[in-house]
């Protein structure tokens, strides 16, 4: 059993569910969330996990976080689990209590991992990828659509110092899902923003589950278009068309095809009939969600390299519009990507 002390930096659905894998493992795991109302169910009567063919229900040590700067015990672990534009202020809150051989691994949308390391260092931070669906609208209770069974993980060192390392984190990342260690972690996280940018924010443009968003006629062709635009960007700047979420080495030399074979996997292994996206649930919520770190990232980066992402362009502008209250999600919007 692991001796380090945990914190796991975001207790929304995604970081509540890994964090109750991990103390139901007997380790030592702080929860730091930012909902007071989840903070106080879960003090009051433990987190509760709704899975397909169990429920789960764990006592948990939960601090709100304006508890941290109460804390004087350094963390050897940090999981941050909050949205990707977070990242750079919450890992500015935990710095105090980092150590010189802390580690910090970003479980995230996006290329987060950019923002760590210009906040607590390159010598301290482990790039992941992970895919797991899950959502939270009620304190205290996450329904997990993918048990750890279901769940999987990449992580991969960005640093020669860090390098060899990566063991540690999937000594304890384990107990929450498949983990895997990436050589090129920065690719397999450009190849999960592939499948993001495909899924996540135009399907919550219709305001429908994933299923049925994808089911409408043309829209899965939208979709491909995107994962398309997005990998041909990822490989112009100098990033590897890497196999994640246990796809075999990559033999087609067609990046197109890939694109599309790397979200049929994604639809095909999770997504359920009812699954909604997570910048859906942000947007039923009231909350922004990650539309600037996926399609807006592969917007810019495409204008930087003069690689064309009309797709991309097309969310972006209708999430901006949603976001700013011009426009409401729902089906009908589908004329309006496909314009």
């Amino acid at each position: 059993m692991s001796g380090k002390k945990i914190a796991v930096l975001g207790t929304g659905a995604n970081g509540a569910g890994i964090g109750a894998d991990l103390t139901r493992a007997g380790l030592d795991v702080t929860f730091i969330e930012q909902w007071p109302a989840h903070v106080e169910a879960m003090r009051a009567n433990g987190l509760r996990v709704e899975m397909p063919d169990e429920s789960t229900h764990t006592e948990v040590n939960a601090l709100h976080l304006c508890e941290v700067a109460t804390l004087r015990d350094k963390f050897d672990i940090v999981f941050v689990v909050v949205k990707a534009y977070d990242t750079r202020w919450v890992c500015e809150l935990i710095k105090p209590l980092l150590h010189e051989r802390s580690l910090v691994v970003g479980l995230q949308n996006g290329m987060s991992i950019d923002d760590m390391m210009d906040v607590v260092g390159p010598e301290r931070t482990i790039g992941a990828v992970i895919e797991v669906a899950s959502n939270m609208f009620n304190p205290g209770t996450v329904v997990r659509q993918t048990p750890p069974a279901g769940s999987w993980f990449a992580v991969g060192s960005l640093y020669p110092s860090t390098r060899g390392r990566e063991h540690e984190v999937v000594e304890i990342l384990q107990h929450a899902g498949t983990v895997e260690v990436s050589d090129d972690i920065r690719s397999s996280k450009w190849m999960k923003l592939v499948a993001n940018a495909g899924e996540l924010v135009p399907t919550a443009i219709l305001n429908l589950p994933m299923a049925d968003a994808a089911a409408l006629p043309g829209m899965r062709e939208f979709m491909d278009r995107n994962c398309q635009e997005a990998l041909r960007v990822s490989l112009a700047i100098g990033n590897r068309a890497t196999p994640i979420f246990g796809l075999a080495e990559i033999t087609t030399p067609d990046p197109d095809a890939y694109a599309i074979e790397l979200l049929d996997l994604v639809h095909s292994k999770w997504t359920l009939p009812d699954t909604l996206t997570t910048v859906l649930q942000d947007w039923r919520k009231g909350r922004r969600g990650e539309v600037n770190e996926v399609n807006g990232l592969v917007v810019r980066e495409g204008a930087r390299v003069g690689v064309p992402t009309p797709a991309n362009q097309r969310t972006l502008e209708l999430a901006a519009r949603i976001e700013a209250g011009e426009l409401e999600a729902r089906p009908e919007n589908l004329e309006l990507l496909l314009a």
